[in-house]
């Protein structure tokens, strides 16, 4: 009787700790805090170059207390819906653990309540060409995302800018040509000399 209690609470323990580790979804987060970008609409931004300051403040007008378990915030570069037509992996997911939407990560802060938290961001080598939206995330002790805020509206076609860069594609792209041209350039050279050494043979007979 001891074990099949025993077995009993093993297996309501076990239910409790996989509903206690479930997939976090972005459907059941609240969108709390303002966000906003240094950036006009249609902007196009180059790698190394352009930079983006992001100020983010907690929206008084909504119930007080909403930020109590507010840790960190994460600020992250967002594929808009114009860069995700025909790209699988760029969709939404509403699990966020699935979810590639946001995978290029700005920056990650301690939250604070005050009005001016910002952070400038000098666009990297590495980001896609792509349209964007900036999105962050208000994180628990858990590091799980409880809240967010974003620069666009809910159905993400407004505030959208482009970032043009050299992704890792576009560099190998890059060596491929650099490699071609340098062969060519041998290959030229090596045509000439062989050429000109077969004029000298001629004349010395």
């Amino acid at each position: 009787m001891a074990l099949q209690a025993f077995l009993v609470a093993s297996l309501v323990f076990s239910c409790l700790a996989s509903a206690s580790n479930g997939s976090m979804t972005f459907s059941s987060i609240q969108q709390t805090l303002i966000v906003t970008a240094s950036l006009h609409p249609g902007q196009v931004l180059k790698a190394e170059e352009d930079k983006i300051t992001v100020t983010w403040a907690l929206n008084t007008s909504l119930q007080t207390g909403v930020d109590s378990t507010y840790k960190t915030v994460k600020i992250k570069l967002c594929y808009a819906p114009i860069s995700q037509k025909d790209r699988g992996w760029r969709k939404t997911v509403d699990d966020l653990e699935k979810d590639k939407t946001c995978q290029h990560k700005i920056g990650v802060q301690p939250y604070t309540n005050a009005s001016n938290n910002s952070l400038t961001w000098i666009v990297q080598r590495d980001v896609p060409t792509a349209t964007y939206f900036i999105r962050v995330y208000a994180c628990n002790s858990a590091d799980e995302e409880v809240a967010y805020g974003q620069t666009t509206d809910s159905k993400k076609n407004s505030n959208l800018f482009e970032v043009r860069a050299i992704s890792g594609r576009h560099t190998s792209l890059d060596i491929a040509s650099v490699c071609f041209s340098a062969f060519s350039v041998v290959s030229l050279f090596g045509f000439f000399f062989m050429e000109k050494r077969k004029a000298k043979a001629l004349q010395t007979k």
